[in-house]
């Protein structure tokens, strides 16, 4: 498996992924960047052989963003040799973004390998959503995920809407994909004890979870807070923001500039335990992404996380998230900050109300969205793939999430 946009540690799927095919008796490698410069080149997580490389530095242009996939891929193209030299290998499988690995996987079929696409994200949709426009680049984005679904033996995608893309855009035949969704583990993920430290003396946690990036809505979230607490006049919540990205700078002086520093904490980026600790606390969760077509097609991982810890959800109303969160979740029309920020006041003064959600969140993702349900659709397309001799072997249900 190769994963450049993140190392493995926090990537809940492409984990998630790994102990499905273990627990079904395959052998796996991945190939990523390092958490830190302290991280061996190779180690063990879950069973699995993680071969990393150091990420080049944060980009910022155009220009580094071509460098830091030239880089990567170089960098990972040699650690493919290396595992196919050192214990070998008959399928890649490689996660997006970016769509630049369309041609290893083509040169690694010329030596008799299967090559799977596994598509996290619809990178010409994120481009316009970050930068409003299309332009050579958005045609350019487009010829690479058209070059990696032409070269791909089997797309796996995370929703039945980006299934779509694969068949129509991308004239995929629908017998070579399978949606696998990335979904929790209700057996792993589940809703702790709560930690009152991280209500820092407040009566109630709200909190975001994800990529802190243009398209992710978290610049509309302060917004939000800042009429929460300047025009309601509410002092009652504290609000955490967990995770990273490239808007995290511009973000922070935003805080300042609302002047809600006191009201809220940044965390950065947080592994599934520390994850699980705030969720654990908050009452309200929130999924801030501004409409758009990337965001109305997409699963967010967040909404399902904050469902499987049995926390109520206010979100922007975007196709996706209606179908998977359904009455679990409060829905405000193109996110307006200030429609949001009232919607919170309401829930948080309705303790009924965020019951009753949370219980369905809960089961929703027991019974509807649940990790093992995904794992055996994951195997079962490797297991035709491969035709391997262990094709009645599903991983079984909770056996998948563990050790997180």
């Amino acid at each position: 498996m190769v994963v450049q946009n993140i190392p493995l540690r926090f990537d809940r799927r492409v984990r998630s992924e790994c102990r499905a095919l273990i627990s079904a008796g395959y052998d796996v490698t991945v190939i990523c960047p390092k958490e830190g410069p302290e991280e061996p080149d190779e180690f063990d997580l879950d069973g699995a052989t993680v071969r990393s490389y150091p990420a080049p530095p944060a980009t910022s242009g155009l220009l580094s963003y071509v460098r830091e996939f030239v880089v990567c891929w170089l960098r990972t193209a040699r650690l493919s040799v290396r595992t196919a030299r050192a214990e070998g290998f008959d399928v890649l499988q490689a996660c997006n973004p970016p769509d630049t690995y369309w041609l290893l996987g083509l040169l690694w079929k010329l030596r008799g390998k299967k090559f799977v696409y596994d598509q996290h994200d619809l990178c010409p949709e994120v481009y316009e959503a970050r930068f409003g426009r299309r332009g050579l680049l958005h045609r350019v984005l487009l010829l690479l995920e058209r070059a990696t679904y032409a070269v791909a033996d089997r797309v796996v995608s995370p929703n039945p809407s980006y299934q779509e893309i694969a068949v129509e855009r991308g004239h995929v035949p629908p017998e070579r994909t399978a949606v696998v969704m990335s979904s929790p583990d209700p057996a792993a993920m589940v809703r702790g004890p709560i930690d009152p430290s991280l209500r820092n003396g407040r009566r109630r946690l709200v909190c975001y979870v994800g990529i802190m990036g243009p398209q992710d809505g978290v610049d509309r979230l302060l917004d939000a807070i800042a009429h929460y607490v300047h025009n309601l006049g509410r002092d009652d919540c504290h609000f955490a923001l967990l995770g990273y990205g490239d808007s995290l700078d511009a973000l922070l002086q935003q805080r300042e500039r609302l002047g809600v520093q006191e009201f809220t904490t940044f965390t950065g980026r947080v592994d599934q335990a520390e994850l699980g600790r705030w969720l654990s606390t908050a009452d309200i969760g929130v999924t801030p992404d501004p409409p758009c077509e990337f965001n109305h097609r997409s699963t967010m991982n967040k909404t399902l996380e904050y469902m499987a810890h049995g926390v109520p959800v206010v979100s922007t109303d975007l196709r996706e998230t209606r179908r998977c969160a359904g009455p679990a979740a409060e829905y405000v029309p193109d996110g307006d900050p200030d429609a949001m920020a009232k919607t919170i006041a309401a829930l948080v003064d309705d303790p009924n109300r965020r019951r009753q959600m949370a219980l369905i969140g809960r089961l929703r993702i027991e019974r509807l969205f649940a990790w093992p349900e995904q794992a055996r659709a994951y195997v079962a397309m490797y297991h035709e793939l491969t035709a391997a001799p262990t094709a009645g072997r599903v991983p079984p249900a909770g056996a998948t999430e563990g050790g997180q």
